[in-house]
């Protein structure tokens, strides 16, 4: 059996809207949404991996927060772990660059008015949950 390899997602967070990537390549995930990211190179931790997927695919500086916990199955070795982030004080906004053809801000109303690919979907709804409670706490 083969050790998984981990691919990290950000779940990049901005005054309680959540940003959304949508596919472009390959054919089989186009137009469909995600949490941007990318695999774990050999030797990286998964919060530089995180850090420089963004810059990457987006353009951005980004600073990872925490772990959503959960582990979601990918195609056959891979894994997906999904971090908390956000953008770093005078990062440009992000751009889809690499892989994407279109970005989204997401209140927690709008989560769902977005096609996520399957394996994003569970951890989506935990950053609901919490996005929804750092309203509430807003808002008392």
């Amino acid at each position: 059996m083969t050790e998984p390899i981990v691919v990290v997602g950000a779940a990049l967070l901005d005054d309680c809207r959540l940003l959304a990537a949508r596919r472009s390549a390959p054919p089989e995930l186009a137009g469909r949404w995600e949490l941007p990211g990318g695999k774990v190179e050999p030797g990286e931790t998964p919060q530089a991996a995180l850090v420089r997927e963004l810059r990457e695919e987006l353009g951005v500086e980004t600073e990872p927060l925490e772990r959503v916990p959960g582990e979601w199955p990918l195609r056959d070795p891979y894994v997906l772990h999904v971090w908390t982030a956000r953008l770093l004080p005078g990062s440009p906004a992000p751009k889809p660059l690499q892989d994407h053809d279109g970005l989204r801000w997401l209140t927690p109303a709008d989560l769902w008015t977005v096609e996520w690919l399957t394996q994003d979907a569970p951890a989506v709804q935990e950053i609901e949950r919490r996005l929804k409670r750092a309203q509430e706490r807003g808002a008392s």
